[in-house]
């Protein structure tokens, strides 16, 4: 059930990201992120209200703080996506998501099997190939910082979501979802850039259910599973959107990043193996 949920998590992530990235190339980065989370936020909240919850202060505090990485992450991925390949910010935004949890898992005292610590390793160089083809472009390495960064905010998003208790129903999802919504808005601030939505924006409220759904099916995939090996499966999310990257938008795929984006999809398979 975890792989599954997990799967699902990182289907729903990555046609997400594929479109903030379209909407993002139209409008600001911060105007699509502020709607897109504003919508994800209130398919959180009533799914909540639907389900119902029991969550503790402990609960409701770790989904905040999931929120804020939630929220850093998305303003960042789609600040890259805007200006670089999709299939460059994407893949390396993954591996801070799949690299903290599964750090904070194992400091915990999770113990993945062999094969999911070869996993782990395997992943660094794949690290090292999907960054040395933007690196070696100036007009990109913006999209590598913010892939980077965006990784670091997912990653802290996977780890403190997934300290929720089973029995806290979806209240640590929507709290996320609502403290995402003021991260992004706070940052676009103090960055002095645009984020109140014009009618260009307002097109991503088609990604609220997918941005939900996404936390919805990783919260339950962690309740299932390891932290450790749910975020490395939910971290897959990268191959669908550069698949729509390549047949919708045409972007090609190097040689070097291809053998890279392979090492990452073996790293990920080994620890689902494991």
């Amino acid at each position: 059930m975890a792989i599954v949920l997990s799967l699902l998590s990182a289907l729903a992530y990555g046609i997400s990201d594929f479109l903030g990235g379209i909407f993002a190339k139209r409008s600001t980065p911060w105007q699509v992120a502020v709607v897109g989370q504003s919508s994800s936020a209130a398919c959180a909240v009533a799914a909540t209200c639907i389900v119902g919850w029991h969550a503790s202060s402990m609960d409701l505090t770790n989904g905040a703080i999931a929120g804020l990485g939630g929220g850093a992450g998305v303003a960042f991925l789609y600040r890259g996506l805007s200006t670089a390949r999709m299939s460059v910010v994407a893949p390396l935004s993954a591996v801070g998501a799949a690299m903290i949890p599964v750090a904070f898992g194992l400091i915990t005292g999770e113990r993945p099997s062999w094969l999911a610590a070869a996993g782990i390793v395997i992943a660094f160089p794949a690290i090292a190939l999907i960054s040395k083809v933007i690196d070696e472009d100036p007009s990109h390495r913006g999209g590598v910082v913010d892939g980077i960064l965006a990784g670091i905010g997912f990653g802290v998003l996977f780890t403190f979501l997934g300290r929720a208790s089973d029995d806290s129903g979806l209240a640590p999802l929507a709290m996320s979802q609502m403290t995402s919504v003021v991260t992004v808005i706070a940052m676009a601030a103090a960055l002095r850039q645009v984020w109140l939505p014009d009618r260009t924006s307002l097109r991503a409220v088609v990604m609220g259910p997918l941005g939900s759904g996404a936390q919805g099916a990783f919260l339950y995939a962690t309740h299932h599973g390891l932290l450790s090996i749910v975020s490395v499966i939910s971290s897959l999310y990268p191959a669908s959107t550069v698949l729509l990257a390549a047949v919708v938008l045409r972007e090609r795929v190097h040689r070097a990043q291809g053998i890279g984006l392979a090492l990452a999809a073996l790293a990920v398979s080994l620890v689902a193996l494991g």
